[in-house]
């Protein structure tokens, strides 16, 4: 098969679904992990990190990790799809909230591969996943992860469109500073994301990075965050959907600068960068 043949084959490649069992202590790890909790007595963070809170929920950035075992299996015989899992980069990542967010249960995950983009320098694979609560059947989530590898562009797809997430000119409304911690990456691995890439020096340096580097979910979980406490009054409810893109990386201890557009009734943009280093590492 021809290059371009050989990827537009895995165009519409269905995995097996997979399921994921949460409990109360998973919804306390993944909040603590994108760093919740830094108030332990203010009960707008007590709410995401104490089971016995009245008002205990998840953050709704939690549903990224429900599919990651769908993700996980790209890495697996996908018809056209062979390279190198060291050429893979987290590009984009879009989640709607669909259902209620169980605090206990088991979670179903399918998902398939939407399109695959010719970005010229590589090729972004976008994967579709819906998450179900088996209990009940309904749906709780919809997840779409745009993931670039590197050395597989140039095969003459459609190179699709970008998304238009420029803030205002004008300052912004909200600007959230916070502190990762040095071992944020290996906390908030425990959720799910086993990506050497966040906790072996070794696999890191052949990455090309000086150390272990943040997880990028966990950065949109505290850019997630910070919306939910300064315009949704602390009620993870008002959070319908998120889009972001991933431009560059964050260091476990580094501080993350939130800003925080407000551009409609019901609708923000929001940029992250770095305290001490140039450039967004998330635009959302």
């Amino acid at each position: 098969l021809t290059p371009v043949m050989s990827i537009k084959q895995a165009i519409g490649h269905k995995f097996s679904p997979t399921k994921v069992h949460i409990t109360e202590k998973d919804v306390s790890l993944y909040a603590l992990g994108v760093g919740e909790g830094w108030h332990p007595t203010d009960q707008t963070n007590l709410k995401f990190v104490y089971e016995n809170h009245p008002d205990f929920a998840p953050l709704p950035s939690m549903v990224v990790n429900f599919p990651l075992s769908v993700l996980a299996q790209l890495f697996e015989n996908v018809p056209g799809l062979t390279f190198n899992p060291m050429m893979l980069l987290h590009g984009e990542q879009y989640f709607e909230i669909r259902g209620k967010i169980p605090t206990s249960g088991t979670l179903v995950s399918s998902g398939h591969i939407s399109n695959i983009y010719d970005k010229g320098k590589g090729a972004l694979v976008v994967i579709d996943a819906i998450t179900v609560d088996e209990a009940t059947g309904k749906e709780v989530s919809f997840n779409q992860s745009s993931l670039f590898i590197r050395g597989l562009g140039g095969f003459g797809g459609d190179r699709g469109t970008a998304a238009d997430t420029n803030p205002p000119s004008r300052h912004p409304d909200v600007i959230h500073k916070e502190e990762t911690t040095p071992q944020q990456a290996l906390l908030y691995r425990l959720s799910g994301d086993f990506n050497p890439l966040h906790a072996d020096p070794s696999m890191a340096e052949m990455g090309g990075f000086k150390q272990p580097i943040l997880h990028g979910l966990c950065t949109l979980g505290f850019a997630t965050r910070a919306v939910v406490h300064h315009f949704c009054n602390s009620d993870p409810a008002h959070v319908q959907s998120v889009r972001v893109r991933f431009t560059k990386h964050v260091f476990p201890g580094e501080q993350i600068i939130t800003e925080i557009w407000k551009v409609g009734p019901r609708r923000l943009l929001f940029q992250c960068s770095v305290a001490g280093r140039e450039g967004l590492v998330l635009s959302g």
